[in-house]
């Protein structure tokens, strides 16, 4: 299971990579690969404020809708906008192009979330 290490993981499959006092949210190789092809994406406006588990976007596959839960509480800076004519970037790069917003977190340290081995332990629970 490829779970990239300078990342933090939500319970809910989302990861945040922090990058100086702004995030990038996508959701994680195990949730794009469990939801399969996905065909739209209805990503969060620029300026919203959210807090944590909020949900702040919806991902469709073929299969299923799923929410998509703030991984720490903020304000959007910025959403994928590649994603709205090319969603299936997701399934493709789910840690690189694949990314579905950025957000300037409340606090520099994320609480509540998981190190990279510790999401891998609760995928095989």
């Amino acid at each position: 299971m490829n779970t990239p290490d300078n990342l933090h993981y939500a319970k809910s499959h989302e990861w945040l990579r922090i990058e100086k006092d702004s995030g990038t949210v996508g959701i994680t190789d195990h949730a794009q690969s469990a939801l399969s092809d996905v065909v739209f994406v209805e990503l969060p406006k620029s300026g919203r404020v959210v807090k944590q588990g909020e949900v702040i976007a919806t991902v469709e596959s073929v299969k299923a809708a799923s929410d998509i839960y703030a991984p720490v509480g903020g304000t959007i800076l910025e959403s994928n906008e590649t994603l709205s004519s090319d969603p299936g970037l997701i399934n493709r790069e789910p840690y690189g192009q694949g990314w579905l917003f950025r957000i300037k977190p409340d606090s520099p340290k994320p609480t509540g979330l998981l190190s990279s081995s510790d999401y891998a332990a609760s995928l095989t629970h």
